[in-house]
């Protein structure tokens, strides 16, 4: 399969923007999607064992709180689009879900004891995931920083397990 090349470097041709496309699509969007959708699930499992149902209004600042009222408010005057859930932290990004992370650092360490590489690792996509996110075409050093992330999922998930920590999806 030949290499595909960021279509911004050439003219235009409406088969380059779509070879990108669907390259960066069905080779890393896809791996973001899931990271950030499993540190939901890791977040919400953790925060709920150790504050039951309401954790939200526990562990989240008020900065991602009304970031999150913020966008809950702009869905709902928008009932035709799909809904994200009802939980909030379906409504922030990664660099707030990175934030509960690293306020509750206290509350994750007994279950995931390498957070602070999580931490790291996070904070390490932030760029390339918002490169994605605004349709860009990551570089070989963005691809490789999700790649790692995304192998990294099955161990975080696992500590989980291993701690008894039930794995609960945010509504």
């Amino acid at each position: 399969m030949p290499t595909v090349r960021d279509f911004k470097r050439y003219s235009y041709q409406p088969a380059r923007i779509d070879r990108c496309g669907r390259d960066v699509g069905s080779k890393v969007y896809w791996k973001l999607y899931a990271i950030e959708n499993t540190i939901r699930v890791a977040i919400h499992s953790v925060l709920t064992a150790q504050f039951g149902p309401a954790w939200w209004t526990l562990a989240v600042g008020a900065k991602i709180t009304s970031r999150a009222a913020g966008f809950r408010a702009s869905y709902t005057r928008r009932p035709q689009n799909a809904n994200p859930g009802s939980s909030d932290i379906y409504l922030v990004f990664l660099t707030d879900l990175t934030e509960i992370i690293r306020a509750n650092a206290n509350v994750f360490t007994p279950v995931i004891p390498d957070i602070d590489n999580w931490i790291a690792t996070l904070d390490a996509i932030r760029v390339p995931r918002n490169l994605v996110g605004h349709m860009n075409f990551p570089n070989s050093y963005d691809r490789l920083q999700i790649e790692t992330a995304y192998t990294q999922l099955p161990k975080l998930i696992g500590n989980l397990n291993v701690n008894r920590v039930p794995i609960l999806m945010p509504s």
